[in-house]
């Protein structure tokens, strides 16, 4: 039996995350994906399968490093393309991710966006 990379155990994680957190058109998942160089977040309707608005570092107007003042910017942004869609309310997905750093400072930045999770 070979070891389980970092990989194959964070998307472990993320399935039992998501046994629990789906996103309905009321209360969208709002959901995080980390990488070495970059942060996205997309908000989604798990029902219809839509991704209704996302931001992330790989977008030139918030290329920042993948760090936590790069996520503040893309959580604020997200909040404020939720808002035009008329998206107040969602659920947190953190995808497997611990809640500390880069995952921690989007939620912070989404929350004063406007956002409530």
């Amino acid at each position: 039996m070979s070891k389980k990379t970092r990989q194959e155990l964070r998307i472990a994680r993320h399935g039992r995350v998501r046994k629990k957190v789906s996103g309905t058109p009321e209360r969208p998942r709002l959901a995080v994906f980390r990488s070495l160089k970059h942060v996205t977040a997309q908000i989604i309707d798990d029902s219809a399968g839509h991704t209704l608005a996302s931001a992330g570092t790989v977008e030139k107007e918030l290329a920042a490093a993948g760090n936590a003042e790069g996520a503040k910017k893309v959580g604020l942004e997200l909040a404020k393309r939720a808002k035009e869609k008329g998206i107040t309310k969602v659920v947190f997905d953190r995808g497997g991710f611990q809640y500390q750093g880069t995952v921690a400072a989007l939620a912070e930045g989404a929350r004063e966006g406007g956002l409530e999770f």
